[in-house]
């Protein structure tokens, strides 16, 4: 099998429980950290799938790695090969299918409850619940692209998950294991602290932590599921 391609925005932001998930399966990984000095390649002929981690850039900013990414996104769905985007990578998916990223109408950091709406689409992906707990770290949000079925939403964010056929765009972090989380939490973040007094939807490093305990064994549960779902569409030649 050809391995997948993860591309890393940050070196703080890497693929966590999804690169152990994936590990677990026998599956081969290339990650590529810009922030490391590694430079995202300009085709995809040597991998079987495209995964795209977060950041704390906008989507929007004129970095060169960004639409790199997006030019790899749409290489990559031209062609058949599985993508799945996480936050940031979620956006930069929605931008190279010509939707925008805005502000979110609300920011969410933290713990929080997604509307997993009905329909054949989102039971493929994440089962039979109603509502999961995710979490959240962001102050932007994209819009639906063409084409895409909207999977989930929240009170703050209309948009928490769009599927194209075997392709997944999530705004959440189904991918943080419990040292990305606390890392996180420790982090010096002006933007945080101050979005911390204004809006109830961003949750302090308190309960951050906390919720790593009540939340993290369903979230990881629920990213089993979604990972194999999404596995199941990348070629194993």
């Amino acid at each position: 099998m050809k391995p997948i391609l993860i591309l890393q925005h940050l070196s703080a932001d890497g693929p966590a429980y999804f690169g152990t998930w994936l590990q677990r399966q026998g599956v081969p990984v290339e990650v590529r950290n810009t922030e490391a000095g590694d430079a995202y390649p300009g085709h995809l002929r040597d991998h079987a799938a495209l995964a795209v981690l977060g950041g704390e850039m906008s989507a929007n900013d004129p970095l060169p790695s960004l639409r790199r990414a997006e030019d790899l996104i749409r290489q990559a769905i031209a062609a058949g090969q599985p993508v799945i985007g996480h936050c940031l990578g979620g956006q930069l998916m929605a931008r190279a299918l010509g939707a925008r990223v805005v502000d979110s109408p609300a920011p969410e950091v933290g713990w929080h409850a997604v509307e997993l709406r009905p329909g054949t689409a989102s039971r493929h992906w994440f089962g039979e619940r109603a509502t999961a707990t995710v979490f959240q770290w962001h102050y932007e949000a994209f819009e639906l692209p063409p084409g895409a079925e909207p999977l989930a939403r929240s009170a703050a964010c209309p948009h928490q998950a769009f599927a194209i056929g075997p392709h997944l765009g999530l705004q959440f972090h189904l991918e943080v294991d419990a040292d990305k989380v606390r890392g996180w939490a420790a982090a010096d973040d002006p933007r945080w602290q101050a979005a911390c007094d204004r809006h109830p939807g961003v949750q302090g490093a308190a309960a951050l932590q906390q919720g790593l305990a009540r939340e993290l064994a369903d979230h990881q549960a629920l990213a089993d599921r979604v990972y194999t779902r999404w596995l199941a569409g990348v070629p194993r030649v």
